[in-house]
């Protein structure tokens, strides 16, 4: 039977910044001892001296102290040095990025697709001075960039005598590849430079090369893998190694490979430490239809298995959201850690919850403006998820999470009180009813006790939209995140109104009573920022003076007058005698994911194509459907019309 062909590889250059030293960097002391950081009773993460001294990662805390008792532990429950530390390495990053493609993976892992520069500056060289050669970073500018040797690869690279074969075979991809390799250097150098990090990173031709080899020389060096060394390079690796491939993908290969092997010999063989991807690969029966078979899976999925046997990965790397989708803060509570009572549930809570607001602020709020200012929201969630299980009892089968929605209501993003005060009334007018939905009343113990049945929470905020920021962080509207440009709304306001708007035939339009209101409307900031839209809009009549309008003179259709918007920004307080909400009630509904908002639209329909205007029944002007939602909350704030 003949074998199936190889996947064809795509020769781009990704690579993977990788390692993050965060609490060493805060307690330089500890960069020589082993060191590991705890989350509940396991090593979340060890650093490269605990290694040595044989410390695994997600190994138990009191495992780890008997084979190394002078590890040093310190507790990693609170991620927010992390992930700041990663919001830094990544923004840094996208700076030195053309086309934006930078893929976070976790904390500590990046993937970049510099094609284009490298693509870029192989035009630029000069084949008579390798050596003397310059990496230009920015087109527009020809001074910006590094001077390097571009007649040798920087740092490792996984070859035998396979380099000249490269050249020889297909230079363009060898010089690609040794440019990437230089800028992937100066990169790393930056990192180090500027935030303090050091990183081992994988130069290649796709993600999956450039991730494993990205581990060979860590954890302060880099590796360039060359396209003729993937297979050599692909075998050794264990088959559970693949980004890809599963434990289950993996034991059932493993099981098949050992039943073939049996059913073929008199003895027994003994059982391989790991399955490798070249036994994989090699073996007679393993194709992509018995792939498919065997696992069993579809045959477009037993096809991508095949393809990453043999190193190719066509998976782009995907542009980085400046704005997460969601945010969550999750804890377990097990019987050696029970959450029972009332007042233990309360304050669990009320962690959870602070915990959110201050993730909320790390990853929502924009860099933070000159002093006495403080940073504008990029997004506002819309929605608080409350998520519970009961605990896992031991011979019972595995419960399910329930989870309830309720609309978030603005004050968590006022800065006037403090985040303990916020997360507090949070949980006493959302989370807690919420909870008591979920759950029912506490059960009664063996000794007479009242208590909670709970073995998991989660606080997740989601359903964003935009703020002041736009979703880049800009202060230009943008609409690439599904936001929209309010004075683009504005200047079509002429056509959207058109067919709704009538005049007295008596009456020239100029002639018409114009009248300027000044609107206020406050938008939830952390720094207390309003935005004053002055907008010269036509009067329209009461009720009364409609009818008499109505009643005396004919209707016809005119065209309506040109709206002009002003917009201003000042820095002033909310009214703190507001007491309506524009956020209603929590929802009684068990949807987790959608925003019971009548007012809510559709992000790709353009506001003209809505075709229903409505009159405010507070002041009478006629406004489209998808402005009614902004509309109120001008009301609601009790700001009089000028």
């Amino acid at each position: 039977m003949s074998r199936p062909p190889q996947p064809i590889h795509n020769p781009g250059q990704q690579l993977i910044p990788r390692g993050v030293q965060c609490i060493e960097n805060q307690q330089p002391a500890l960069k020589a001892l082993p060191l590991g950081i705890r989350q509940k009773s396991i090593l979340a993460t060890c650093n490269y001296e605990a290694r040595r001294r044989g410390i695994k990662k997600l190994m138990l805390v009191s495992d780890a102290k008997k084979a190394c008792p002078e590890l040093v532990v310190v507790d990693g429950e609170d991620l927010t040095p992390f992930r700041d530390a990663s919001k830094r390495l990544s923004a840094l990053l996208r700076a030195a990025s053309w086309n934006g493609k930078v893929e976070r993976l976790g904390l500590d892992e990046i993937f970049l697709d510099v094609t284009d520069m490298v693509a870029y500056n192989t035009e630029l060289l000069n084949r008579d001075t390798l050596a003397q050669s310059f990496f230009c970073l920015s087109r527009d500018d020809p001074e910006k960039g590094f001077a390097y040797d571009a007649s040798v690869v920087s740092g490792c690279c996984v070859r035998g005598d396979t380099q000249l074969a490269l050249e020889q075979e297909n230079p363009f991809l060898y010089t690609r590849l040794l440019l990437a390799s230089h800028l992937a250097s100066r990169l790393r150098l930056q990192m180090e430079e500027h935030e303090g990090f050091t990183s081992s990173c994988g130069i290649a031709t796709n993600k999956l090369l450039a991730k494993l080899a990205g581990a060979v020389h860590k954890p302060r060096n880099q590796t360039t893998l060359l396209t003729t060394d993937i297979t050599s390079f692909m075998d050794p690796h264990p088959l559970r190694a693949v980004p890809g491939i599963g434990a289950k993908t993996t034991h059932l290969l493993e099981s098949f490979l050992t039943t073939t092997t049996t059913t073929t010999s008199t003895t027994p063989p003994a059982k391989p430490p790991s399955l490798t991807v070249g036994a994989v690969r090699t073996h007679p029966r393993i194709t992509p239809s018995s792939l498919a078979t065997l696992l069993p899976i579809p045959s477009t999925l037993a096809h991508t298995i095949w393809a990453l046997l043999h190193g190719v990965d066509d998976t782009p790397v995907q542009p980085a959201r400046t704005i997460p989708t969601q945010i969550s803060i999750e804890d377990t509570y097990s019987s050696s850690k029970p959450l029972l009572t009332t007042p233990d549930l309360h304050r669990e809570l009320h962690k959870l919850t602070a915990s959110l607001l201050r993730r909320m602020h790390t990853d929502l709020a924009g860099d933070p403006p000159p002093p006495p200012a403080k940073p504008r929201w990029l997004a506002y969630p819309r929605t608080l998820r409350l998520t519970t299980r009961p605990r896992q009892e031991p011979g019972k089968p595995y419960n399910h999470r329930a989870s309830r929605s309720a609309p978030l209501p603005r004050f968590v993003f006022e800065a006037t009180t403090s985040r303990d005060q916020r997360a507090q009334r949070l949980v006493n007018e959302i989370v807690l009813p919420l909870l008591y939905k979920l759950n029912s009343a506490p059960l009664t113990s063996p000794g007479g006790a009242r208590v909670w049945n709970i073995g998991l929470i989660n606080v997740c905020v989601t359903n964003m939209a935009d703020g002041f920021g736009g979703g880049d962080g800009s202060s230009t509207g943008s609409s690439s995140n599904g936001g929209r440009d309010i004075a683009t709304m504005f200047q079509r306001q002429e056509d959207v109104l058109r067919e709704f708007t009538a005049y007295d035939d008596e009456d020239d339009i100029n002639d018409q009573d114009i009248h300027t209101h000044t609107h206020t409307k406050e938008i939830p900031h952390d720094d207390e920022t309003t935005m004053k839209m002055t907008t010269d809009i036509t009067n329209h009549p009461t009720s009364e003076e409609n009818h008499q309008s109505t009643a005396h003179s004919p209707r016809q259709e005119k065209p309506a007058t040109t709206t002009t918007t002003t917009t201003t920004i000042t820095h002033n307080k909310p009214p703190s005698n507001s007491t309506s909400s524009p956020f209603p009630a929590p929802s009684t509904t068990d949807d987790d994911n959608e925003w019971d908002d009548d007012d809510e639209y559709d992000d790709d329909q353009d506001a003209s194509r809505d075709g229903v205007m409505e009159l405010c029944p507070l002041c009478g002007h006629l406004l489209p459907r998808f402005a009614l939602a902004a509309h109120d909350r001008f009301h609601a704030a009790n700001v009089d019309d000028v």
